[in-house]
């Protein structure tokens, strides 16, 4: 079916839809991960964004349950070179085709996804619409300048989970009426206790944590501190999560109220709402780290770490008060924070996702010293 792509700067490619007619908008970016189109699909993060996967085949591995990182696909579009209709691996029990049209996403092939990846590297990620309705690119180029921008927008009130859950090899409801105070850790056995907002939070995050032999409750953003407060968890994790971390008013003004109160570890937007608590900035980046193959310098080893990223905003490191503050990781492509920890207080953040899921392993280190910080 025959359909059509519409950047905000007038640029437009031709495609065809292999999920049906449709119509959909967003942010257009890109992942350069060569696997992991699954977690890719169903990572809050990429709430409110069009995806384009730059590696040219996808689809072969099929569908699976065990792969999703949260209850369902979060990105509003999704776009590859070529698609495959054929899956061939023992897991699959569907194909992406098919589980793209159960959850009504519209996903495109047939188009030069290296010319559109160049593109958004030369002029930045922006507002696309995707359509098999309106093939006109005037028309389509002249609605796209409509589209909502994802700067300024809370789109973390769109992906948190509405009631608190414990996370106990998946999601399990509290009892209906319980409250949220330090009575639900008792039956739970001797473990170390974590309250995790959730901004968007990752299976895979969760079940890092599960191997760390911690006891999880997640929590939803709006959480206030007199609640956690009440919970006296031994530590407080900060979830990844999509957008723009300045509008989220809500939670930076409840992390500023429990820097000191138990250790915390924030990982992607986490850390960018932990930067903005402790008084620095973010700012948006040209087309974001979206992609397996991010290498980040650790600066207390000297060692390169190759990274699972995906986001589009970034703490100015210039803005942190190195008083108080140490980086602890940079980015080597762009030279970004990557990482930090408090001088005086038990935390620290990276912007990058040591859950590797997808990407590689470097990094899962960082859910064993959240422990150690913990039972030091």
């Amino acid at each position: 079916m025959k359909a059509l792509l519409a950047l905000e700067d007038g640029r437009t490619f031709t495609c065809k839809s292999f999920t049906g007619p449709g119509e959909t908008w967003g942010e257009v970016v890109f992942n350069t991960s060569m696997t992991g189109y699954q977690e890719v699909l169903t990572d809050p993060s990429y709430k409110g964004q069009i995806v384009t996967m730059t590696y040219p085949l996808i689809g072969n591995y099929g569908i699976n349950q065990e792969d999703i990182e949260s209850g369902q696909i979060q990105v509003s579009g999704f776009i590859i070179k070529e698609y495959q209709d054929n899956p061939s691996n023992f897991r699959s029990t569907s194909t992406l085709a098919q589980y793209l049209k159960d959850q009504d996403i519209m996903g495109i092939e047939g188009l030069d996804t290296r010319a559109l990846t160049r593109h958004i590297r030369n002029a930045g990620a922006m507002k696309g619409i995707i359509s098999s309705i309106d093939l006109d690119p005037e028309s389509l180029v002249k609605r796209v300048k409509d589209v909502p921008d994802i700067t300024g927008r809370d789109l973390v009130k769109d992906v948190t989970t509405a009631v608190p859950y414990y996370w106990d090899q998946g999601p399990v409801l509290f009892p209906r009426g319980s409250v949220l105070d330090k009575s639900i850790w008792k039956h739970r056995g001797e473990k170390h206790s974590i309250a995790a907002f959730d901004f968007g939070i990752k299976y895979n995050i969760l079940r890092c944590l599960e191997a760390e032999n911690f006891e999880i409750a997640v929590v939803p953003a709006s959480t206030s501190p007199d609640i956690i407060k009440q919970m006296e968890p031994d530590g407080i994790f900060l979830s990844n999560g999509p957008g723009d971390p300045e509008p989220v008013t809500y939670a930076i003004e409840t992390i500023q109220q429990l820097i000191g109160y138990r250790p915390m570890f924030g990982i992607c937007l986490g850390q960018q709402i932990l930067g903005l608590a402790l008084g620095g900035k973010t700012f948006k980046l040209k087309f974001g780290h979206r992609g397996a193959n991010q290498p980040v310098k650790n600066l207390a080893t000297g060692k390169i770490e190759i990274t699972s990223q995906n986001h589009g905003f970034s703490v100015d490191k210039k803005s942190l008060d190195m008083d108080n503050i140490d980086i602890t990781h940079i980015n080597l492509n762009d030279n970004t924070l990557e990482g930090l920890k408090h001088k005086k207080h038990p935390l620290f953040s990276v912007q990058y996702h040591p859950e590797a899921s997808p990407g590689p392993h470097d990094s899962r280190y960082l859910f064993n010293d959240f422990k150690k910080m913990i039972t030091a």
